[in-house]
């Protein structure tokens, strides 16, 4: 596989760093300058954006943006393993940021402390456009909130950028790569009964605040879901086509439901 021309090089230091991954009969130099050139913007910064983001810095992923208005609360340092009790009171995205840049100094990392909203979800998610035609780019949905994914998944379809969305509740959690130019569906696709129907504000409400969540949960689930994230980077390949992974933590296992495009969504069909 070669780099498909993206104008970066690793240096001597970055290939003894990435050395451990490079060896690897399905990832090599090619792949790893494939990642360099990549960037993913990450919505949220906490019990799932920590792991994921944590993962693919120390991989060597080339950019990092990370969205998220929230501060740290000490009920967050369970999970959350960016964030250390000094930590409490100050943004997550900015103090992830501080945290993500000494992991790996080879990173670019920014940070932005809005609320996603309608109106500013094309500003906040597309941070570099042009970069984004021409290298890899991946929307990393680690939010714990349905309306938030539901606004995600309309600026992936509408311009044409994959999605990556994790979940995590409890013992269990779910992942999908959801890939708008191949027509096979997307988040509303598969979720759009539960958004749609009375019991909508209902689902909505059950978040970790409130239902609870094993600290390895959102480990797992970050991790499951960088794992995704720099196969699609790395090597242009979805693990997960037309699939949605669901893990189950307090049986230890974990199985795949297949999806497919509803020729009635009104977010990606046409």
């Amino acid at each position: 596989m070669s780099n498909q021309g993206y104008d970066v090089t690793l240096s001597d230091d970055e290939l003894m760093r990435y050395s451990r991954q490079i060896l690897l009969p399905s990832w090599d130099i090619p792949a790893q300058e494939r990642l360099k050139a990549s960037t993913v913007v990450i919505l949220g910064a906490g019990g799932l954006g920590c792991p994921v983001s944590e993962t693919l810095a120390r991989a060597g992923i080339g950019a990092i943006h990370l969205i998220d208005d929230d501060v740290i609360e000490p009920s967050n340092l369970q999970r959350q393993t960016l964030f250390n009790i000094e930590d409490v009171g100050q943004g997550k995205a900015e103090t992830a940021c501080k945290v993500l840049s000494n992991i790996n100094s080879f990173v670019q990392v920014s940070y932005c402390a809005q609320r996603l909203t309608v109106k500013n979800a094309s500003s906040l998610l597309l941070v570099d456009k042009a970069k984004a035609s021409k290298n890899p780019f991946l929307l990393l949905d680690c939010t714990d909130n349905f309306a938030a994914r539901e606004i995600l998944n309309q600026v992936s379809v509408a311009n044409n950028i994959p999605l990556l969305s994790a979940s995590a509740i409890g013992m269990s959690g779910q992942l999908a790569l959801y890939e708008p130019s191949k027509q096979s569906g997307c988040y509303h696709c598969v979720f759009g009964e539960a958004l749609d129907s009375e019991a909508t504000e209902e689902s909505q409400a059950q978040t970790c605040a409130n239902s609870g969540v094993l600290a390895s949960t959102t480990t797992i689930m970050g991790n499951l879901q960088a794992n995704a994230a720099l196969q699609y980077l790395g090597r242009g390949h979805n693990p997960l086509p037309g699939q949605l992974l669901i893990w189950d933590g307090n049986a230890m296992t974990q199985h795949k439901l297949r999806y497919r495009q509803d020729k009635k969504c009104r977010v990606c069909a046409s």
